[in-house]
């Protein structure tokens, strides 16, 4: 006697040894003894073999049409033998065969959608609307898995589908796995043995390598577009005095959110006032309003060549920007000082109009005030009729000696050995490059004389209402290092503490509040202080331990990473750009990392081959190999040693300058595993029902 029977979802039939009342010993034919239930004995009979009869009733189960199965059961609980009757004999009152009777409960078994189990071998029928849902869901399935079969050869042949390029970047970074246009690629990917990544690009679904990281940094980071619904910048109500000042600010000739101008007052009277303004649209774009919601979901300005997304709208920032020729209200910082010693004697802020007499342009007046500009300056009284002669060489005089206290603090000078990179392309103003314009790249020495005096007057305004801030006991966003030890980074918090990098106390930015959210905030912070003295801690914006404090550093820190990343990125294309349009194959470098070398006029660290154990210092020439535009890959392979020794003032510069950010090269990370199981079409089926 045999006995077919379901364990795990499976049917196997094999001879019984023995019978109890409860369980029966079976042997498989594999020669398996296995002890089983009684009640999962599902089927007993004497022929054919077990073998055959699951053979053959597995046949018989495809003939069984599962429509006219579904019409023939029993509205009420039925065995798979009762079907087996209804649907095989003629005469109801004999009972199927064997077969019959096995293919029957096999069919019943895989068919959930039309049959339900209700216990072991019996089932009752789903409700006729259940079952059309089911069939429905699944002809539905077959349609998808139709259209990704569909799709997956169109990739394969080197020709993207429509509904694939139009999600590439969600396919890529951010998938919804049970999507068929990610199943498509996936498919697709195994079926050629190609890399999603490759994939794509040569089926024409990344339109340049241009557009692919720009589009994907919108994508991760600008996901509703980067337009501006329509606003009206509130204007400023207070009644502000005007300054008796005569301001100026540097920029670079891109710049139109002009925050801060410098004033100077009282030369050769032996007292000198410094002014130091800021743009003040913290008095009438206040938190909450939609201005600040727009400026808190952007948190910053995002910069690149040939392009830039600004904070807050064009409209907005005009209406508060430092523009030449307006008296324009303004957040002041008054420093006074001894002319002959620069000794700091005196501090006041203010809320004001000031005049904005110039808006000068450093990219047009590097070439004036060098370096030997001011030392003959120094020397002797400034030429005539360079304007602003006089109050830029009195302000370059001063912005050396803060900077030379500041090294005393920070135990060591600020070195500037490296340079600063100017890119520009030949894309006319307010078109967004194409991947493709003439690029130019300009060396600017970082620390040049225009940069230091607005670089240490901003240094001097932060760190002095940094703490300022602290002394009302109002809380502000501050950026503090503990110190200049390997490893130690610069941390964004609220309180007053120490930033060993700067060598100040505090510091607290609020000099670009057009351009920096945190600035802002702390612009709101200040005004309080100014306008409430001693009693600031109770009408600020923001209280201590304020809960919505910590989220905007949180969200700052997180943007402002992404969108220095994304500019250091594009900046790296565009140099790669570069080497192309201008035929360079060969470059000089410096060794400084492992088998890393970095261009010495250029902005590029590259791996270069043969540079292993080479000193940090090292100069060599460096042979380039290919360039790929969507890793923004490029290595190199050192062909001379250019120096016999490495300098030791080199050296050391390079190991101060480790710790600054680099960009990686290479596979870029994607979110499409080709490794995963795909679901068959038997269990998306089963899912479905």
């Amino acid at each position: 006697m045999f006995v077919l029977f379901e364990e795990a979802g499976k049917f196997l039939a094999g001879r019984i040894l023995s019978e109890a009342d409860s369980s029966l010993q079976v042997e498989l034919d594999s020669g398996k003894r296995v002890k089983l239930k009684a009640v999962n004995a599902l089927l007993k009979f004497e022929k054919p073999t077990p073998a055959e009869l699951v053979a053959a009733g597995q046949k018989v189960s495809e003939e069984i049409e599962l429509d006219l199965a579904w019409e023939f059961a029993s509205d009420e609980e039925f065995s798979f033998s009762d079907l087996a009757r209804d649907y095989f004999s003629a005469d109801p009152a004999k009972p199927a065969s064997t077969v019959q009777q096995a293919a029957a409960l096999f069919r019943l078994f895989e068919a959930p959608h039309y049959f339900r189990r209700a216990g072991k071998g019996r089932f009752r029928k789903a409700p006729a609307e259940i079952l059309q849902q089911a069939l429905a869901a699944i002809e539905k399935k077959k349609q998808v898995l139709a259209q990704i079969t569909a799709w997956a050869e169109e990739l394969a042949q080197g020709s993207c589908p429509t509904p694939v390029r139009e999600q590439l970047y969600k396919i890529l970074f951010k998938p919804d796995k049970n999507s068929p246009e990610y199943k498509a690629v996936v498919e697709a990917s195994r079926a050629a043995h190609k890399a999603p990544l490759d994939l794509l690009q040569q089926a024409g679904a990344i339109a340049s390598p241009y557009q692919f990281h720009w589009k994907r940094f919108l994508f991760e980071n600008f996901p509703k577009g980067t337009g501006f619904p329509t606003v009206q910048a509130p204007p400023i109500k207070d009644v502000l005095p005007l300054a008796d000042v005569q301001a100026f600010s540097i920029d670079d000739s891109s710049t139109t959110e002009i925050d801060d101008a410098l004033s100077v007052q009282g030369l050769g009277s032996g007292a000198i006032t410094l002014g130091i303004h800021i743009a003040a649209p913290g008095l009438a774009v206040l938190p909450g309003s939609p201005i600040d919601t727009l400026a808190r979901a952007r948190l910053s300005t995002v910069y690149m060549p040939g392009d830039k997304l600004t904070m807050l709208p064009d409209e907005v920032v005009q209406s508060y920007t430092l523009q030449e020729g307006r008296n324009c209200p303004a957040l002041s910082l008054y420093v006074t000082l001894d002319e002959t010693t620069l000794a700091i004697t005196g501090t006041a802020t203010r809320l004001e109009q000031v005049p904005i007499a110039a808006n000068l342009r450093h990219d047009k007046l590097d070439t004036v005030f060098t370096e030997d500009f001011f030392e003959a300056a120094t020397a002797g009284a400034p030429p005539a009729g360079v304007p602003w002669a006089t109050e830029l060489s009195f302000l370059h005089r001063l912005a050396r000696h803060l900077k030379a206290k500041r090294e005393v603090v920070r135990g060591k000078p600020e070195n500037f050995n490296r340079p600063d990179y100017n890119f520009s392309l030949d894309n006319p103003p307010g078109q967004e490059p194409e991947g493709n314009e003439k690029v130019s790249i300009s060396i600017r020495k970082r620390g040049a004389p225009l940069d230091l005096i607005v670089a240490e007057a901003m240094i001097l305004a932060n760190s002095t209402w940094g703490e300022w801030l602290a002394e009302h006991s109002v809380p502000g966003i501050y950026r503090s290092q503990a110190s200049l030890a390997p490893g130690v980074k610069v941390r964004m918090g609220t309180k007053a503490l120490p930033h060993a990098g700067i060598g100040v106390k505090s510091y607290a930015w609020a000099t670009s509040p057009l351009r920096r959210y945190t600035d802002l905030v702390n612009q709101w912070q200040i005004i309080a202080c100014v306008t409430h003295g001693r009693t600031a801690a109770l009408a600020a914006p923001f209280k201590p331990k304020d809960a919505e404090l910590f989220s905007i550093i949180s969200g700052f820190d997180g943007a402002y990473s992404a969108y220095n990343g994304f500019q250091a990125g594009i900046e790296r294309y565009w140099t790669l750009k570069y080497l192309q349009q201008n035929g360079i194959t060969e470059l000089t470098a410096t060794a400084f990392k492992e088998n890393l070398v970095r261009a010495d006029d250029l902005p590029l660290v590259l791996p270069a081959m043969g540079a292993q154990g080479l000193p940090r210092g090292a100069r060599v020439r460096i042979r380039l190999g290919e360039i790929d535009e969507i890793t923004l890959d490029v290595s190199g392979t050192v062909v001379e040693r250019l120096d016999a020794v490495v300098d030791e003032a080199a050296a050391q510069q390079v190991n101060e300058e480790d710790n600054e950010s680099e960009i990686a090269a290479g596979p870029i990370s994607i979110a499409v595993d080709l490794n995963e199981t795909p679901a068959d079409a038997a269990g998306a089926q089963d899912q479905a029902a």
